[in-house]
């Protein structure tokens, strides 16, 4: 299990190996998911639509367009289910490459859009105000660090640890080596916690 402590909550996600028991229950859910099979698509959809909906609204940083793209990503792999090949891969794998896609083509279509600023929302329901402005400051610290890292780092960090992909589906989601995901993902860390602790020095001086 790994965890990036050095981030706020908002990208601390425990991360876990894929287990053959899961690759077995993939295959089941494979071909329940070409039938479209109701009750396989309910617990797909109640499984993987929080971690989706996380991974893309960190990416468009408000509620509303990340909520409409998630569902888009489950409409998308809907219509696609029939011709859904299974291929030993882990159907997050599948589901995150929708989404990352998805991500890309909405900047794509309307080259007008930029990142918007935080969606404050997004961190602080059901906490109290003072918790919520400390929460909203974290995350906007950190998505301004991930903000500078390169577009292959920032790929892997959110698919990663706002996504809570293991090293081996990020791979398949971006068409990678394990190997470069790791190394991405230690250069990533490592430029983060650098900024994170500039910003806390700086924090504590004024």
């Amino acid at each position: 299990m790994v965890y990036l402590r050095s981030l706020p909550e908002l990208y601390w996600q425990p991360v876990t190996a894929v287990k053959e028991p899961r690759l077995q229950k993939d295959e089941i859910i494979a071909r329940q998911i070409r039938k479209r099979d109701p009750e396989a698509w309910a617990r797909i959809y109640e499984e993987f639509f929080p971690r989706i909906y996380r991974f893309i609204a960190l990416k468009v940083r408000n509620r509303t367009e990340a909520e409409d793209l998630t569902e888009q990503v489950f409409l998308k792999a809907l219509e696609a289910s029939p011709s859904f090949k299974w291929r030993g891969a882990p159907i997050s794998s599948w589901l995150f490459r929708i989404a990352h896609n998805q991500v890309i083509d909405y900047y794509r279509t309307d080259k007008s859009r930029r990142l918007l600023p935080l969606d404050e929302s997004l961190a602080s329901d059901g906490i109290d105000p003072e918790k919520a402005a400390e929460t909203n400051w974290e995350v906007r610290q950190a998505i301004i660090a991930v903000s500078e890292l390169t577009q292959a780092q920032r790929n892997v960090i959110e698919l990663r640890f706002a996504g809570g992909l293991s090293t081996a589906e990020v791979a398949k989601v971006l068409g990678k080596r394990q190997g470069a995901v790791k190394a991405l993902q230690h250069s990533a860390i490592a430029a983060l916690r650098k900024k994170l602790s500039r910003c806390n020095d700086y924090d504590r001086t004024i």
